[in-house]
Parts: structure tokens; sequence; C-alpha cells
């Protein structure tokens, strides 16, 4: 009995131990939010332990296509990174992304699946399906800054997240919508988190870009969304001042 455990064992854990190890190795690539305004609100709802309140919109890979689980998209795994470094933190977190969205189909939805919820933070996910569909990147730039402006206008801190490292995507005109959004971020002043330098640097890094993506050579894998979202969460609290971002010792902690 105990030689078919072991064999189970040396079959099975090694493959388990690549799988939890393609985090890690992705969340190793360290990527932050570009430079921009502070998150003022955001850090100091993150401050008080909230209630803080963010809408993830954007198209299927912020709906979290393949994944069954809820906790397992990259909003989900945004809300419990977040929890996990701020313990005690009321975090909610609206998933209002939509398969095969594009940017001025967010916008257009704005109204309903942003500001009706009242969000502290939006996290705007955007280029992937306006490149995939071959429309012009340059034609977007206006558009990207008019919703970035309208979120600002309805009070929320605004983070903008750009298109992933995949096959799919680094056979379009990528470079062209990467730099738009980057544009449309440093005008209205707003951060930008870059998953596709943090996919990119991963898989330079010796990840296999399998690791992170479906087999449908664009969306996410499951490590990818987790990936995505762990390294959103600690880039936003990195965004607060160093003093702020210790937890209270705990009970055990305070004795020694």
């Amino acid at each position: 009995m105990r030689t078919g455990l072991l064999a189970f064992a040396l079959t099975f854990l090694p493959h388990l131990a690549f799988a939890q190890s393609a985090v890690e190795q992705c969340l190793a690539a360290r990527q932050s939010l570009t430079d921009a305004a502070p998150l003022s609100r955001t850090s100091a709802l993150l401050r008080a332990s909230g209630p803080l309140r963010i809408v993830a919109i954007g198209s299927s890979s912020t709906r979290g296509l393949w994944q069954s689980d809820p906790a397992r998209t990259y909003p989900g795994m945004l809300k419990s990174e977040l929890e996990r470094l701020r313990p005690g933190l009321q975090v909610s977190i609206i998933n209002s992304g939509r398969n095969a969205d594009t940017i001025p189909g967010n916008v257009a939805r704005f109204e309903r699946d942003v500001f009706a919820h009242k969000p502290d933070l939006v996290i705007w996910q955007i280029g992937t399906n306006d490149v995939t569909w071959l429309q012009s990147s340059d034609s977007l730039t206006a558009k990207i800054v008019e919703g970035i402006r309208q979120l600002k206008a309805a009070g929320a801190d605004v983070v903008l997240m750009d298109q992933q490292y995949a096959p799919v995507i680094l056979a379009s005109n990528h470079s062209k919508m990467q730099a738009s959004i980057a544009d449309a971020a440093r005008q209205e002043n707003v951060p930008l988190f870059s998953r596709f330098d943090l996919m990119r640097r991963a898989v330079e890094g010796g990840l296999s870009m399998s690791a992170l993506t479906s087999m449908d050579g664009l969306h996410s894998s499951a490590d990818g969304y987790a990936c995505t979202g762990r390294a959103l969460a600690r880039a936003i609290v990195a965004t607060m001042p160093a003093s702020q971002t210790q937890t209270a010792p705990t009970k055990r902690q305070r004795s020694r």
C-alpha cells in the first residue's frame, strides 16, 4: 500500500509543483503601475480597511473566459490578494467584463455597468478585441481619453490595463495599440498596469507562454489570471506610502 502511495506521489507531485510555481515565477516579474497621480481615494480606503468598492470593466479576459469559478478570474484573484495583503480589509469587486466587447462598447456601458455601482476604483482593461478585429488604434486614442474623463468625473480612481502577451495578440498590430493606451494614460495622468509587460518578462525569464495562456492562444490560463490579479493587487498596495503598507502586528507578535 505504501509503495503504491509513493509511486503516486512521485508521478504527480512534480506536476503539482510546476503548476504552483508558474504563478510565483510570473509574479517574480514584479510589474508595477506606471508613474501617475496617486490613487488617493483607494489609498485612503485601504488605510481605513475599507469599505473599498472596485469595478473591473473590459472584455472576455476580464470576465474570465474558460474559468467557471469567479474567484479564479483576475478580478477574483485581485480581491483575494488585497484581502491577504491588508488583513481586515472590506473589499467588494464587481466584474463588468463582457465577452467580445470593445473600447466603444465599454464606454457605452459605463452608466449601467460602472457608475450604477458607485465605485471607488475602476480597472479598465482595453485594446484586445479592438486590435484583434483590425480597428485602427489611432482612432481609438480619443475614445480612451474620453472614457477616462468620464470615469474621473464620477469621482473614481482609474487604472488602465493593456493587452495580454499571447500568440494571437503578437500576430496583430499590437504595438500601435499599446502605444495608444500608454499615450491616453499619460494624457490623463492615470496609472497603467501593463499585463503585457508582466507576461512578457515572465516568458523572457524562462516561463513557457503556454503556462500563462489558454489553448486558444489568446485568453489567460488559470495561472495567467492568478498572476494578473495578484500582481495588480500588489501594485495597488505599493502606491501607498511605505508607512501605511505595514499591517498591524498580531497578538502573538506583540507579546514577543
